[in-house]
């Protein structure tokens, strides 16, 4: 039997799909799962050429050329470690274990570090797209040494997703941790968008009285346009689906109650750490933990009915709609993209987002026409430092914010929760304000703790003595 390319271990959907995508590319896989009755499954299921399972790890390791290559696509936490402490004895100088799952980040810059001692090469690979995109193409966001980025790119760039311009949805990202920093931000504006959508989807239901097949209809005009994206597109085919065990469509007996894996709370939490406003990220995570606080809502409802809704069964509130959820994803993928450039310096990483965001542009969950939008604006001689100061994206905000301010005023009049929505006009009118009340800020804690304050008038610190006023 030849040597084999590369090993996965882990044949859960991600590792099986990723292993059948990279069989199909013409490369040998190893395959290993530590139960190999996954493995067999596997290998009665789906049985490739190109794939060769393993029942012992280290035979598997052994069948590998060199420099071995072996892709983790287990659970994050513990289970990559204990895998990690198995291969340190199986692998020599110049090794690379590629981690593709959702590490934390701080997770993989520790293992960089270490396996660094071993003369090993550690990678931290984001890989977006769900089962789909493993298996015929996901976007791939590798952080790890750039010299040995040439050893694993064949492998990586052919089974990446391809954007409309034919070029791959992976490149190299960043040192240590870089790949999955950026897999954890690609996560929290993923959240946003979702939510983003679940507000438009209650604007037209709730106030504009549309049936969910009106709404498909909509949705499908709308990704004709400038809100093309794959969230769109299969939410639209979402509001077609019917129950197969009971009349109704099939959104309308779903639970009202959304979980989630804690990619976004990290953003969230990630941000606060380094400064950087994602209100509409952590809006977001908070949406998801109050729907899951069904027996108390249900008893807030009777305490605070709903009111009767708005009908605005018409084209220009449609319209009003789509203006307001661009105009949302625009400020979402503003905040997103602010994050990044701030990680970049405070970990010299070096990211460049122009590229970044080109390789969104397929494969992954949060793809979206406008993101060609955002790789020019960061692709420039001169990009702006934040997206909002992009003349595109300037224009674009100032011809729908009236729209997303329209909406949030009538789904608040009308009791409809939209805090993304709402944490979009904030966060824009926080960032465009000449006033935010910071200076009363100052002088309060001044005021109660001698913290100080600083002048517009001159330079330094100051305190006042502001009982003596009162005395």
């Amino acid at each position: 039997m030849k040597q084999q390319d590369i090993a996965v271990i882990g044949l859960a959907v991600m590792g099986r799909s990723l292993a059948l995508n990279m069989a199909d590319h013409g490369f040998a896989v190893a395959a290993y799962n530590r139960s190999y009755a996954v493995s067999e499954q596997m290998a009665k299921n789906h049985p490739h050429p190109h794939i060769h399972i393993y029942k012992e790890l280290k035979d598997c390791v052994a069948a590998l050329k060199k420099p071995r290559k072996v892709m983790l696509m287990v659970k994050a936490g513990k289970a990559v470690d204990m895998v990690i402490e198995q291969l340190v004895d199986l692998l020599e100088e110049g090794d690379i274990i590629l981690d593709g799952g959702n590490s934390f980040f701080e997770d993989t810059i520790r293992r960089e570090q270490a396996l660094r001692k071993n003369g090993l090469h550690y990678f931290g690979v984001g890989v977006s797209g769900g089962e789909e995109g493993a298996r015929f193409g996901p976007s791939i966001m590798p952080g790890g040494n750039k010299q040995a980025y040439d050893k694993i790119r064949p492998i990586l760039e052919t089974i990446a997703a391809k954007a409309s311009d034919g070029k791959p949805c992976c490149t190299y990202i960043g040192e240590n941790g870089a790949g999955h920093y950026v897999k954890m931000v690609h996560n929290g504006i993923e959240y946003a968008d979702m939510q983003l959508i679940s507000e438009a989807y209650l604007q037209l239901k709730y106030i504009g009285g549309y049936t969910n097949t009106e709404i498909a209809k909509i949705f499908k005009e709308w990704n004709a346009g400038e809100l093309e994206s794959f969230l769109i597109r299969i939410t639209a085919d979402i509001f077609l689906a019917s129950d197969d065990r009971s009349s109704q469509d099939l959104l309308d007996v779903i639970a009202d109650s959304a979980a989630q894996k804690g990619t976004g709370r990290w953003t969230s939490i990630e941000a606060l750490k380094q400064g950087v406003d994602v209100s509409m990220i952590t809006a977001s995570c908070n949406a998801r933990v109050m729907s899951n606080l069904l027996a108390q809502r249900h008893q807030a409802q009777i305490l605070y009915p709903d009111r009767k809704p708005l009908q605005r069964k018409n084209d220009a509130f449609v319209e009003t709609v789509r203006q307001a959820l661009y105009a949302g994803k625009i400020l979402a993928y503003a905040q997103g993209f602010a994050l990044l450039a701030h990680a970049s310096s405070q970990y010299d990483w070096q990211l460049a987002l122009g590229e970044i965001a080109a390789i969104f542009r397929a494969g992954c969950i949060i793809q979206a026409r406008f993101l060609n939008d955002i790789q020019q604006a960061f692709t420039k001689e001169n990009p702006a430092s934040h997206l909002l100061f992009d003349p595109f994206f300037a224009k674009q905000l100032q011809t729908h914010q009236q729209a997303l301010r329209d909406m949030v005023a009538m789904s608040i009049t009308q009791g409809l929760a939209i805090p993304a929505m709402a944490n979009a006009v904030s966060y824009l009118d926080m960032f465009r304000s000449s006033h935010s009340g910071a200076n009363l800020i100052q002088a309060q804690r001044d005021y109660f703790g001698a913290h100080t304050f600083e002048r517009c008038d001159m330079s330094g610190s100051f305190h006042h003595e502001w009982r003596r006023d009162h005395e």
